[in-house]
């Protein structure tokens, strides 16, 4: 079987220049952030609110929740890479994720910690988490199996790719948000799992136009019987649903999510390191050590980015004046914010990639990094600043706006662009790993995430304690934004991308006896 990036070279369906799959894809990941951001934006609410946390174990549950979201993709990818194919692992994830978002729409109960109805709720996460396992990581190698490696229609194809995604977190939030915050809980959530079954129809009935991406590299052994009696493909199927039962544990003791997210990342990152060091020629060594390097930014990037959801999402609640023509918004709904200015900004971010790379002067990858750091610090430097001009007074909704804005700026140069890197980068048979370990330091970052929420002071702490900690994050981002541009230079020389176009012999000598490339 040929290499999956080479795939696209027989593809003929194009639409607006692009494969016709990409926007296939475009569809199912946008109904799949419609469920994940409607919920998103419900959750922090639904454990103060219904459940009625205090803030600081809210954030924890918060912090846990998301960090797990991004855990599983690396075994999901894994799994993908060597048995499944992405295909399949996108449809049973979509499957799972539907269950658990219908699940807590069920066991929504009494206001309260009554007990049934909370294990309830931690079981849907449970599916939420496993299901996304299977299906994030893989759905994001598919659209870079949609283009050869040095394809430069790879990075607007991704900023395409995620402007779908957050046409979805766009609407997710308001829907949701809206019918959660006005006529129940379930009402939101419920919503949110319909949107998950919208996106499966969209990709199971359109699979042709994906002209074999995402399919298995050796569909035979998922025919074969494992020892339980059963076929490989089954088992890992069957593995999963009880894996949920593990993760509905794990939850409920958010303090050790953090020692098994330190564990499972330095697990990950030994065994890419002795991968390479043992398997790889020096020039698919050094892309894979610069893809480490851009995943190494993940956790302070979405660390800081992550406060929407949870210290940001409640200090607009309690502090912002959020009447707008006459209308007392709910807070939830600005979680929509983020995504409608990507719908905006994200094609003009993909124009401008396009025009700078042909005439050579695009940042390289590292640089955009940077760039995105300094644009988080800005952001929340603007929030501050619109808040103590306001003095004793709420907050005007326009500095939420702003701290929107500038953090969308920074996500389009940071979230797709290093979608397409771990794409670019990685070898063939490492490319749902490698993705799998973008969304591992993705999880460190929510975990990170959590504790600055936390940092801000919780319960009756006060707005000052909040402005506080912004402040010295919006410097600090500033100074690695600096230093990542300074030393961009010498990522890009690990990069080699003159080469990428190239088929590496000594990387196809070296792979696992099996597989091809």
């Amino acid at each position: 079987m040929a290499a999956a990036y080479e795939r696209p070279e027989r593809a003929k369906g194009t639409f607006l220049g692009h494969p016709t799959g990409l926007f296939v894809l475009f569809f199912a990941e946008m109904w799949e952030r419609f469920s994940y951001y409607g919920m998103r934006a419900l959750l922090i609410f639904y454990l103060t609110k219904h459940f009625l946390f205090g803030d600081d174990k809210a954030y924890l549950i918060y912090g846990a929740y998301t960090s797990l979201v991004y855990i599983t993709p690396v075994i999901g990818g894994y799994l993908a890479d060597r048995y499944l194919g992405a295909r399949k692992a996108v449809l049973c994830g979509g499957i799972f994720i539907a269950i658990g978002h219908f699940l807590i729409a069920i066991t929504e109960g009494p206001t309260g910690q009554d007990g049934f109805h909370l294990n309830g709720f931690f079981l849907a996460l449970a599916f939420i988490i496993i299901g996304t396992g299977f299906l994030k990581a893989n759905i994001s190698v598919m659209v870079g199996q949609l283009y050869p490696r040095d394809d430069i229609r790879r990075d607007p194809a991704y900023s395409i790719f995620y402007m779908g995604i957050n046409l979805g977190g766009m609407l997710g939030p308001i829907i949701c948000g809206i019918l959660g915050e006005t006529m129940g809980w379930g009402w939101g959530f419920g919503a949110a799992g319909v949107g998950m079954l919208l996106g499966l129809v969209v990709f199971v009935l359109c699979r042709p136009t994906l002209q074999g991406a995402g399919e298995p590299h050796e569909p035979h052994v998922l025919v074969q019987k494992s020892p339980v009696g059963i076929s490989k493909e089954w088992t890992i199927y069957l593995a999963a649903i009880l894996s949920v039962v593990g993760i509905w544990a794990i939850i409920q003791y958010q303090e050790v999510v953090g020692y098994a997210l330190l564990a499972f990342a330095f697990a990950t990152v030994a065994y890419i390191l002795y991968r390479i060091f043992a398997t790889f020629q020096k020039v698919d060594r050094d892309r894979i050590l610069a893809a480490l390097f851009l995943i190494s930014l993940n956790p302070l990037f979405w660390g800081l980015f992550e406060q929407a959801g949870s210290s940001l999402n409640i200090f607009t609640d309690r502090e912002v004046d959020r009447t707008i023509f006459g209308w007392n918004v709910p807070a939830s709904v600005f979680q929509s914010v983020n995504s409608a200015f990507i719908i905006l900004l994200a094609p003009l971010f993909a124009v401008l990639w396009t025009f700078l790379g042909k005439r050579r002067l695009e940042p390289n990858t590292a640089a955009k990094f940077g760039i995105g750091l300094l644009l988080i610090g800005v952001g929340f430097l603007v929030l501050v600043g619109g808040a103590m001009a306001a003095g004793s007074n709420l907050t005007p909704v326009v500095f939420i706006l702003g701290i929107y804005f500038f953090h969308t700026m920074g996500e389009l140069c940071f979230s797709p662009v290093g979608l397409s890197a771990m794409t670019r980068l990685s070898v063939g048979n490492m490319a749902g790993l490698m993705m799998g370990t973008w969304f591992l330091a993705t999880a460190a970052g929510n975990f990170v995430a959590g504790l600055i929420a936390r940092a801000t002071g919780g319960e009756g702490a006060g707005p000052e304690k909040v402005l506080e900690v912004y402040t010295r994050l919006g410097w600090f981002a500033l100074a690695v934004g600096l230093v990542v541009i300074i030393i961009s230079p010498i990522i890009k020389r690990m990069m080699h991308l003159d080469s990428l176009g190239q088929d590496s012999a000594p990387a196809r000598a070296s792979t696992i006896k099996g597989e091809i490339l």
